[in-house]
């Protein structure tokens, strides 16, 4: 079956840079759809962005749009999510998923999930 394993993460100071990755395997990846949610202590996990199979169409969460990038490398099974310009607001669990078919913001829809890695933005 698929399995999702996250690496990077840690701690950052404000305005620094992180980059996560989601290792998949267990089948095909380029069946797949990415995407990336976080979860705030005492909150629900909510959408932080998607990628397409091919990785030639992206969409990102308002509040990060511009400052993260999703990327893919199928020959290599990895997902990664590049942050910049982190703020305290950032902190999170951050978690990856796949999915077949369309891209999509609803995490509903994401069947597949990693193990989920801590992000903390502090100075």
């Amino acid at each position: 079956q698929v399995q999702l394993v996250q690496s990077g993460g840690g701690l950052v100071q404000p305005g620094g840079s992180l980059r996560l990755s989601c290792t998949f395997s267990g089948g095909t990846f380029s069946d797949y759809v990415m995407g990336w949610f976080r979860q705030a202590p005492g909150k629900e996990r909510v959408f932080v962005g998607t990628i397409n199979y091919s990785g030639s169409f992206t969409h990102y969460a308002d509040d990060v749009s511009g400052r993260f990038t999703i990327s893919r490398d199928n020959a290599k099974k990895i997902g990664y999510l590049q942050m910049n310009s982190l703020k305290p607001e950032d902190t999170a669990v951050y978690y990856c998923a796949a999915k077949p078919g369309g891209v999509s913001s609803t995490l509903e829809f994401y069947d597949n999930w990693g193990q989920g890695t801590q992000v903390t933005v502090s100075s």
